[in-house]
Order: C-alpha cells, then structure tokens, then sequence
C-alpha cells in the first residue's frame, strides 16, 4: 500500500479544508447557537442553504459517489481523507452533501435502483433538494440480528402492502426529509439470507406515521433527529422495491461496506478535533501554578491519544484499499475491525478532552458533548460493538479449519 495521497485526493482535501477555513468554520458556532435558541429546530436555517449553494459551486459536492458524472468520480481510498476533515464539523457533511444516511440511500439507488426510481428519488438527492431515511431497526426485537425483523413488506397482486414498527431512523425530523427505505420480512420460507426486500416509501404515504423523536443521550440532534415510524397497511406499487423482491440483505451488504468506511474516518476526524481542543486547552490554561497540559498525566494522555487516533486510521485506510482493490466481501473482516476501533478511540479521546476541559467540556460551549455522543452511538448503530467482535473472530477462526 501506498500511503501518500493520489493527486486527486490531496486536490479535495485541500479544497476541502480550505472551504470549512474560510467558511464552515467563522460561522459554525453562531449556527448552533441560534438553532438552539429557536422553538422549533426542526427547520434549515438560510446559512445552510447559503453554504450547500456555494459547495456545489465549488465542485465539492457528492464526493462520496465514484462516479465522475454524478459525483466526484473518486475511490473509497481517495474519499477516506476527505470524510476525515468533514468528521470535525457537525454540519459539513451537509453541507457538501455527504451526510448519513442519504449517501448509503444514494449507494443503494445508484447501484441497485430501477431507471424510475432514480429518476424519482436519487436525482432529487444528488441535487440535495430533498433528504431521506433508513428505517431497519425495530423496537420490539433484537436488532442486532437483523433475520429477527418482524416487520412486514408483502407482496399482494401488484402492490407490496408494509406492516410494522422501526425506531433509530435516522434523518426523519429532517424538514426536506422525503422518502424512507424500508427493510421488510417478505417470504419466511425463503433462505435466511433471501427473506427481506428494501422498498422506496414516500414520507408523506397513507399510514406512514412519525410517533415520535428520540433523544440520543438528552439530545435530539435537530434538525436530523432520529424517529420511531409506524408503517400501518402501507400500500405502494411492487415497483417501489428495489432490485426486486428478497434482496434486501444483498443491498444490505453492498451499503454497509464504504458506508462503515464513511463513518469510521468522520469519527477520526472527531478524534482529531478533540485532541486539537485538548492540547490547545491544555497549553492555554494554568492550575496549581502549572499549564494543566503538566498535570495529572496529561500529557500521557496526549501521546496516547496520538497513537489511537494513527492506528485506527491506518486500518480503516487498509479496508478502504481492500474494498477498491477486491471488494466489500474481501475487506469484511477489516470493515468489522475498523466498526469497533474507531467509534471506541474517538469516544476515548473526546472523553480525554472533556476532563481537561472541567465543566466547559460538559456544555454546549464546546461541540465535546455532542461529538462523545456521536462517538458513543455508533458503537451501536451499524451493528454493535459485540457483533462486529463476533464476525471478527469467525473470519479469523475460518483459517485454522481444516
């Protein structure tokens, strides 16, 4: 492996940076303060809107698609780096359109879409006019284990009619949020693997209803927010299922794989921000007539904080390599490692960070609350720390049969 940037990517990135510098950056604060200090979040305020407008302008729009038409025509490898610096701002992603979950929903409709849905749906959100969800987990089972799923999507005549419940859907109090997938039971007969269908839903269907939004640790992360949805007799032509009938863990599969390397590098990059904010804090402050970067071990902290943050990424750069080199089956063992690593680095490091910032570092002051609960989430969305573990081992296992 080579670990120097290509061209292409050290282009983006420092077009990238240069971007959040001049103009994610100077108004990022006053952004969260006055969404805070609305009554209703649940809405886009102009500057977004102002921001997205001058990122396409830029040409720093749909990075995340290898697609040279529709995207910026770059490899998981090249993207790596450049979701890293999107990592350390809440809303850059948005900004250029990079932002989970549209960019597994765009993935799934540009490879496994039918001309009409694309046309439909993923024109619309390559354009960022309208914004999605992903509706998997349920409440009443085991999610973690996802042939558990007791929501329904069969298929009656011409129609697949959806019953069920699903909560963590991540996007739905998005004001521009338009269309859900669905991930459905559809024949229980069939192979484990061959049971489930993912199905295109209009937000606005007949008995698609949004019971409530959930709090991630006393925040509602506004104004993306995560819902609990129920699907009530939901009935919607079969052309709304994508690739047809029992392919859902196929797309699954195809989605998680580059999605898990999107994630894994923003969270580096939210370890990367934390470390800035602690050493900055640490060199600025005094306490017992000492910076606090020479007290109670800081500086250990610092060096270790170093060391994590490099070995994770270094191995999320290697399953990115093995995806553009062999495929996401190739790399499912490095996909399952990195999952783990990085959500526990950057919640550890951003933890390190709100120590050294005493009790500024529990508030909205700093962005360190909001990015340990970022950190700590994802140790349970996308599958969970003990499932990852678990398929690590069993790859590992498989050499020694004989």
């Amino acid at each position: 492996m080579d670990f120097s940037l290509s061209p292409i990517a050290q282009d983006y990135c420092d077009r990238v940076r240069r971007f959040m510098d001049e103009e994610i950056r100077p108004v990022e604060h006053a952004y969260h303060r006055e969404l805070q200090q609305r009554d209703d979040k649940w809405v886009v305020l102009p500057i977004i809107r102002e921001l997205k407008a001058k990122a396409r302008a830029a040409g720093l729009w749909n990075m995340f698609l290898p697609d040279a038409e529709l995207g910026a025509g770059l490899s998981v490898t090249d993207y790596a780096p450049v979701a890293e610096l999107t990592g350390q701002s809440a809303i850059a992603p948005e900004i250029f359109n990079c932002n989970a979950p549209d960019t597994g929903n765009m993935e799934v409709l540009y490879h496994y879409g039918s001309d009409t849905q694309k046309a439909e749906w993923l024109t619309p959100l390559l354009a960022g006019e309208i914004r999605s969800a992903f509706c998997m987990t349920e409440p009443d089972v085991a999610s973690s284990d996802a042939t558990n799923m007791a929501a329904t999507a069969l298929i009656e005549g011409d129609e697949v009619v959806l019953n069920g419940r699903k909560w963590w859907s991540t996007g739905i109090g998005h004001p521009d949020c338009r269309v859900l997938i669905f991930m459905g039971l559809t024949d229980p007969g069939a192979h484990r693997h061959a049971q489930h269908s993912m199905v295109l839903v209009p937000k606005d269907a007949p008995g698609v209803r949004v019971t409530r939004m959930l709090q991630t640790m006393g925040m509602y992360d506004e104004p993306y927010g995560h819902g609990e949805v129920e699907f009530n007799n939901v009935r919607l032509p079969v052309s709304n299922i994508i690739a047809g009938p029992g392919r859902g863990f196929e797309i699954a599969q195809g989605r998680l794989g580059p999605g898990r390397i999107h994630h894994c590098m923003r969270l580096i990059g939210l370890a990367e921000l934390a470390l800035q904010l602690m050493c900055e804090r640490g060199t600025a402050r005094q306490a017992f007539g000492k910076p606090l970067v020479n007290l109670g071990g800081n500086r250990e902290r610092i060096a270790d904080a170093r060391m994590m943050i490099e070995q994770a990424r270094l191995l999320v750069l290697k399953a990115a390599w093995l995806i553009d080199q062999r495929g996401v089956m190739a790399a499912m063992s490095e996909i399952s490692q990195i999952k783990v690593i990085c959500p526990n680095v950057a919640q550890t490091v951003v933890d390190m960070a709100m120590q050294i910032h005493g009790g500024a570092g529990l508030s909205e002051d700093t962005p360190l609350a909001m990015a340990w609960t970022a950190a700590r989430a994802l140790r349970l969305a996308d599958g969970p720390d003990e499932v990852h573990r678990g398929l690590v081992a069993k790859f590992e296992l498989m050499k020694y049969r004989g």
